[in-house]
Formats: C-alpha cells, sequence, structure tokens
C-alpha cells in the first residue's frame, strides 16, 4: 500500500513537472518557427545563430528534465540525447563554414538519434505517467524526418533555416499536445474522487 502510495505522489509530482516542461519546449519551438519563417531567412547571421541554437536548447532542456525526474543516471536515453544534442550544436556551428546542406545532414542524423531516444524516454515513462504517445509519435516523426533531411542534403535545391523550420514546428505541436494531454489526464483521473 505504501507503495503504491508512493508511485502514485511520484506520478504526481511528475506530471505537475511535465506540464510545465511541455508548454516550455512548445512555447520556445514556436517561437523558434515564427523566427525562422519571417526575421530569419532574410538574415543569415541570425540563422546560423539559430540554427546551432535549436540543438543546444534541446540538449539543456534534456538535461534539466533528467534532474528534475529522477537524474541523469536513472534517465539514460536523455543523458545520450543530452550528448548528442551538445555536440549537433557544435557540428552545425562547423558545417555553417562549408554549406547549408552540410548543415541540413547534420541535422538529419541528430533528428534520426534524438527522435529515437525521444521515443524510448516516452516509452519508458508512459508506465509512471501515461498520456505519452504524442511523444513516442515525435520521436518516430523525427528519426523519419531526419532520413529525408539527410537525403535533401545530397540533393542541388537551395536550403535554408525554411527546411529545418516545420520540423520544429511538428515537435511544438507535440509539446502542446503532450501538455494539453496531460492536463486532460489529471481531470480524468480527479473526476471520480469528485463524484464521490
Amino acid at each position: 500500500m505504501l507503495a503504491q502510495n508512493s508511485d502514485h505522489n511520484l506520478a504526481r509530482v511528475s506530471n505537475r513537472w511535465l506540464k510545465s516542461y511541455y508548454f516550455v519546449r512548445f512555447a520556445v519551438s514556436a517561437v523558434w518557427v515564427a523566427l525562422a519563417f519571417t526575421v530569419a531567412k532574410t538574415m543569415p547571421p541570425l540563422a546560423a545563430i539559430m540554427l546551432v541554437a535549436y540543438p543546444a536548447w534541446d540538449a539543456l532542456a534534456n538535461l534539466v528534465d533528467a534532474q528534475r525526474t529522477g537524474g541523469l543516471s536513472r534517465n539514460k536515453s536523455q543523458l545520450l540525447n543530452f550528448v548528442i544534442s551538445l555536440l549537433t550544436a557544435l557540428a552545425v556551428a562547423i558545417a555553417l563554414t562549408n554549406s547549408n546542406n552540410a548543415v541540413l545532414a547534420v541535422y538529419g542524423v541528430w533528428a534520426v538519434l534524438s527522435g529515437l531516444f525521444q521515443l524510448i524516454t516516452a516509452a519508458r515513462r508512459w508506465k509512471i505517467n501515461g498520456a505519452q504517445w504524442a511523444m513516442i509519435l515525435s520521436g518516430a516523426q523525427s528519426a523519419l524526418a531526419g532520413v529525408f533531411f539527410v537525403r535533401m542534403a545530397g540533393g542541388v535545391e537551395a536550403i535554408g533555416i525554411t527546411n529545418v523550420a516545420p520540423y520544429a514546428a511538428f515537435g511544438a505541436f507535440y509539446f502542446l499536445v503532450s501538455a494539453v494531454w496531460l492536463v486532460v489526464s489529471d481531470i480524468l483521473r480527479k473526476s471520480p474522487q469528485i463524484a464521490d
């Protein structure tokens, strides 16, 4: 009984954190996408900063989330996501000195790996938090988008930040769906108690 109460309390605290975390991830991604489609597409220096900042932000977000939910030692998939995202930010900075195609190729590899790690994290969280189907879909779609990026990077099409922006937009959408779904799940979970 004590173990059940402990699990229930852990899930409640964890869900409260995840709701805030997902809403923040949505907001940051939405702002990034808006800037990418407007100001950054005509300002290459800003676009370059944003292209480095996006995986760097992902690394920071994974680090903070893992620390708030048991630490990096208990969240290996997030530890790997943190490392991969940090290395990606560095690789993008280097690729920017080469070409936008090289940047897109780096983004492609990152999208595949980070998508798989996100999928693993969401599957693991399902037991405690539930409502992780959107994060699982997001991880799978990220991996598929990564393959598409790598193929596109090898072509002759002009590449820019707007090629990455739809990927970030889908990420923002899935974070919003996950946050809202957790809110709805909490309401549904509490409703029988209210009826009693």
